[in-house]
């Protein structure tokens, strides 16, 4: 019997949200859309600016893993999560957020001496979010992070794309995907941003390797590593790397292959201020709900609602009390 429905290995990472304008980006020649990793003093002195121009909107735990992995604890799942942190407060303020949400990690092995990884995430006024993130000690994260035992107890074990970034990271969830694949543990990862696929492609796929048993991507990352230009060839694409995969299609909704059918899941209509975190979100859901007796349909229904939720308002994640409110509604 499991102990745990996921084991998640990615990036500890606090977000500090902005509400910003497009020339923000055009004067600090930053790309619209994507994730771009910065070091230190690149951070500092934007993060100087930001808050110079717009001040903060929003401070919350994130990292894509994580935010899956939570989502999925407030519907009322089980979850251990891996990842490193370092001995300063930021480090302490994303750790509370794992305690206080039920997701057990490697408290013996994650404190580091250096600094917390942080990403400072821009929304424009379309709702499309911009990261820059520094990694901090989370750059370094290795198998040492790794906890072999709970890995071992759990359903599902899900690999974080932006992990492929760091050498050691990308080596750890080789190994631990292998440990699963040996163990008759499920194997899902996500491709967390268009810039993973397009900037780290070789690495991604070295982690894909003969494949996993669930993706969760985007439209524009499926075709963006597919090399294609429509969803229907990115598909068949994805069909020799995963046995099943659920890509969402943003307003339209998204689309899942359960390893033999495509379902199509319809969008909920919502006034749409943040997009971070809205594939986070779908995951967890969607993990959640395979996990725990839902069928493929309603569990992306469920990931469905609950993304549309979480970009109707500020930050990565939902306060506890919405995940029972969209839970009972997908279910009544």
């Amino acid at each position: 019997m499991t102990k745990y429905d996921v084991y998640g290995i990615g990036n500890a990472i606090v977000d500090k949200e902005f509400e910003v304008q497009d020339s923000f980006f055009t004067e600090h020649g930053i790309e619209k859309g994507m994730m771009t990793l910065v070091d230190r003093d690149q951070q500092v002195f934007l993060l100087d600016q930001l808050i110079k121009t717009y001040g903060l909107t929003k401070r919350a735990g994130g990292g894509s893993a994580a935010n899956s992995l939570y989502a999925l604890s407030q519907f009322g799942g089980k979850a251990f999560y891996s990842c490193r942190v370092a001995n300063d407060e930021t480090g302490d303020f994303f750790l509370e957020g794992l305690g206080q949400h039920n997701i057990e990690t490697n408290t013996n092995s994650q404190r580091a001496d250096g600094l917390s990884g942080r990403c400072l995430v821009m929304v424009t006024p379309d709702a499309e979010r911009t990261m820059q993130t520094y990694l901090g000690v989370s750059d370094d994260i290795s198998i040492s992070e790794m906890d072999f035992d709970s890995a071992k107890q759990s359903k599902i074990m899900y690999l974080e794309g932006y992990l492929v970034t760091s050498d050691s990271a990308k080596s750890a969830i080789i190994e631990m995907k292998e440990y699963a694949i040996a163990n008759n543990i499920k194997t899902a990862m996500t491709f967390s941003d268009p810039a993973m696929v397009e900037y780290f492609c070789d690495a991604v796929n070295e982690v894909l390797g003969d494949g996993v048993d669930l993706l969760f991507c985007n439209q524009h990352e499926a075709m963006k590593w597919a090399g294609v230009d429509t969803i229907e060839a990115a598909c068949e694409a994805l069909k020799t790397k995963a046995k099943q995969f659920a890509i969402t299609l943003g307003s339209k909704g998204s689309l899942l292959f359960d390893g033999e059918n495509y379902i199509d899941i319809d969008p909920y209509s919502v006034e749409v201020v943040d997009t971070n975190g809205a594939g986070d979100m779908f995951a967890g859901a969607f993990m959640y709900g395979i996990t725990n007796g839902l069928d493929f349909a309603t569990s992306g229904k469920l990931a469905s609602l609950a993304s549309a939720t979480v970009v109707s308002g500020f930050g990565p994640r939902l306060e506890p009390e919405e995940h029972a409110e969209i839970l009972k509604k997908v279910l009544a």
